[in-house]
């Protein structure tokens, strides 16, 4: 089905969980949550075909779809989370150090404007031990961003191309922004995001703060900054209450609503697969 199920290698990882061969996973017959989102975790204008389900990560986000007149979600939680279940952290992890921080990005079709110098100069006032900046691809491929970051000593990185029309997929992504989130002991950005709550599930204490950019023609139906403030005021801060941040991100990941291989499999059209 669409493409966007391959992105971040998600349709790789879910491939792994069922035992199918992950290097060529089949195609999800239906439309998987790629990230999350105020609404119900799609694209205001991603088309949809009438009668194909889409697989969401939660029951919050089937929810606010429902709220929109969207209907046909079933819900299986984040891949984020089977990769998590697939590979388990260490009985005795390494100390965490440190911040990862993870700027306001837009994509290849709307792009961010804001002031990096001044998130910087915000950076360095509230982080106190070594900070990592992961850039998203774009920003990170700009050597005046990216050298924005670097010259202010901060170690920068990307956890690369998400993939595009089935093409240049990555497999590696969620497994390498797993492993970078479980080395460091907070996570921060300018705006609630997909990352925030991956590295809340990771084990991060959480931050959101700093000057939250602007993405270039941004639907309104998003609200901006602000609804996010007002949905979500107890993730917004330098200093965040690591329970009830854990409890929001169980809830948005979709954490209690895994399902086994064989339902999986059943659900995406992957039974032949499995019989092969």
């Amino acid at each position: 089905m669409h493409h966007t199920n391959h992105w971040y290698g998600h349709a790789h990882v879910l491939a792994r969980y069922c035992g199918l061969p992950e290097g060529r996973p089949p195609r999800i017959h239906g439309y998987l949550q790629h990230g999350w989102n105020v609404l119900d975790g799609y694209g205001t204008y991603q088309p949809f075909e009438p009668g194909w389900t889409r697989f969401v990560w939660s029951d919050a986000c089937r929810r606010r779809g429902w709220t929109m007149g969207r209907r046909g979600y079933y819900v299986i939680g984040a891949p984020w989370n089977y990769l998590r279940a697939l590979e388990p952290a260490a009985s005795a992890p390494e100390e965490r150090t440190g911040t990862i921080w993870y700027p306001f990005h837009g994509w290849e079709n709307q792009h961010v404007t804001g002031d990096h110098q001044r998130l910087i100069d915000e950076i360095r006032e509230v982080e106190r031990e070594p900070v990592t900046v992961c850039l998203y691809w774009l920003e990170y491929d700009d050597e005046r961003i990216r050298g924005l970051y670097e010259s202010a000593g901060f170690r920068v990185i990307s956890h690369g191309f998400r993939g595009l029309y089935y093409r240049r997929s990555n497999p590696a992504f969620l497994p390498g922004q797993l492993a970078e989130l479980r080395r460091h002991r907070r996570v921060a950005s300018n705006r609630l995001s997909t990352a925030i709550l991956y590295g809340i599930s990771a084990g991060c204490e959480p931050a959101v703060y700093g000057d939250p950019m602007e993405l270039d023609n941004a639907h309104p139906i998003f609200g901006g900054m602000a609804r996010l403030r007002r949905l979500w005021p107890e993730l917004h801060g330098a200093e965040i209450d690591l329970p009830v941040a854990r409890e929001i991100a169980d809830t948005e990941l979709g954490t209690n609503h895994l399902v086994t291989p064989a339902e999986l499999r059943e659900l995406f059209g992957w039974r032949q697969e499995a019989a092969a």
